[in-house]
């Protein structure tokens, strides 16, 4: 895959978590923003930003402070930049009865707060603090 030449690979769960908080440490995103389980890889191209997770299977997250289930695929991916995720593929909130897809995530420090968009053109926003590790 052209994407993923030239970047930095850590295999099992203990290097790729590792990895996957250092980058979400870098680009200033909240630490609890991806509750990983089973990790198997996690990568990064620094020249284009597009970073990936793979894990052994689909994990439900529950961010308690704002009541909002999250499913994380097998695969997650996406391009990472300062305070934002765009293109993002395999993440998923539940909105009443539907699972839309998160497509891009950008996080607002100043104001405290956290933007999620679907593709589907609805936005939601929250405070970074329900996203903060642990919660």
């Amino acid at each position: 895959m052209a994407e993923k030449e030239g970047g930095i690979v850590k295999k099992g769960h203990e290097a790729g978590l590792a990895l996957a908080t250092a980058l979400l440490q870098e680009f200033e995103l909240p630490l609890g923003l991806l509750p990983l389980a089973d990790v198997v890889e996690v990568g990064f191209v620094r020249t284009t930003g597009y970073m990936w997770i793979l894990q052994k299977k689909k994990v439900e997250h529950s961010f308690k402070l704002i009541g909002k289930l999250v499913s994380y695929d097998t695969e997650i991916k996406g391009y990472i930049e300062k305070q934002k995720i765009k293109k993002l593929k395999g993440v998923k909130a539940k909105e009443l009865m539907l699972w839309p897809p998160v497509s891009e995530i950008n996080v607002d420090q100043a104001a405290g707060k956290i933007n999620f968009k679907s593709l589907a053109g609805i936005t939601k926003t929250f405070p970074v603090e329900a996203f903060a590790a642990g919660q």
